[in-house]
């Protein structure tokens, strides 16, 4: 029952950031694209190792992940504990942020 909950919050997590994705960004938040973070979420949120493909994205943002943290759509993936665990798997330093 909790990996179906997980599972489904996932999807529409994912759904939303897909929609978002849409949205014309300014000019200094063009190379932030929190989509792109999207590829990590089941590893952050389970024991999975990440893929290259998530890694490869990851450190496309590590830039950014200070303003993703407050970011109330994605921010709680980036502030859960598996984030750090997956940005060190990447080789991705993850910030403190203020």
């Amino acid at each position: 029952m909790e990996n179906s909950l997980r599972s489904c919050f996932t999807v529409a997590f994912m759904v939303l950031l897909l929609s978002a994705g849409h949205l014309q960004p300014t000019e200094a938040q063009s190379s932030c694209d929190s989509v792109q973070l999207s590829w990590c979420l089941q590893s952050i949120v389970s024991n999975i190792p990440p893929s290259q493909e998530c890694c490869r994205r990851l450190r496309t943002q590590e830039a950014c992940l200070c303003r993703e943290t407050r970011d109330p759509t994605f921010g709680g993936y980036l502030r859960h504990p598996g984030a750090r665990r997956v940005a060190t798997a990447c080789g991705v330093t993850f910030p403190r942020c203020d």
